[in-house]
């Protein structure tokens, strides 16, 4: 699946990657992530996408955002947007598809191969439009969770699909038990719709 001589880039759908891997029973160990794809490659980027919620007082995703900043990650944020839905709950939306598509469409002359952590079948016409241009793209996401984290198309539309739980020995950890406030991703949109 992988050349030892291909330039790689990472694409971390955030939010969808905290979905699947909670789904999975484990967190990820985001170390771990990037050793692991450096083997696999040359690594040129490994991309993290998030909205904040910027009114909350402190930020359970702020952390890890710092953290990934530090490590070699390109943190990719923006502010989430709070609304109120029909039944008056408070619900809290942050899409970063866009952004995602704009910087892969960037780098893809580039880059030999893509790994993409999300299973939004969104990402379908990104998928396509890359491998026009010669580049090949991996998914990560799972279908072990009930129901599966991947759309059935972005799934067949990749060069390969790689199911989360297989990287689960090389790049996971126990979930740890929160500490007054729970982790929590700002949820996007669509989950793998």
């Amino acid at each position: 699946m992988f050349y030892k001589d291909e330039r790689l880039a990472l694409f971390i759908d955030g939010s969808n990657l905290y979905a699947t891997a909670k789904a999975l029973g484990f967190d990820i160990d985001y170390k771990l992530l990037r050793q692991e794809f450096m083997r696999r490659g040359k690594l040129l980027r490994a991309f993290y996408y998030t909205a904040l919620v910027e009114s909350e007082e402190y930020s359970p995703i702020r952390p890890l955002v710092d953290w990934l900043h530090y490590n070699g990650f390109a943190m990719v944020t923006k502010p989430a947007k709070e609304y109120t839905d029909s039944q008056g709950r408070r619900k809290v939306k942050g899409n970063m598809d866009i952004e995602l598509a704009v910087d892969a469409m960037e780098l893809a002359p580039r880059m030999d191969h893509m790994v993409l952590f999300s299973g939004d079948g969104d990402f379908k016409p990104l998928v396509e439009s890359l491998q026009r241009q010669g580049v090949r793209v991996s998914v990560v996401s799972t279908i072990r969770s009930q129901p599966p984290m991947i759309a059935d198309d972005l799934r067949r539309q990749a060069d390969n699909f790689i199911d989360l739980d297989d990287l689960k020995e090389v790049i996971g950890r126990p979930p740890r038990e929160p500490q007054g406030q729970a982790t929590r991703e700002v949820p996007a949109s669509g989950s793998g719709e």
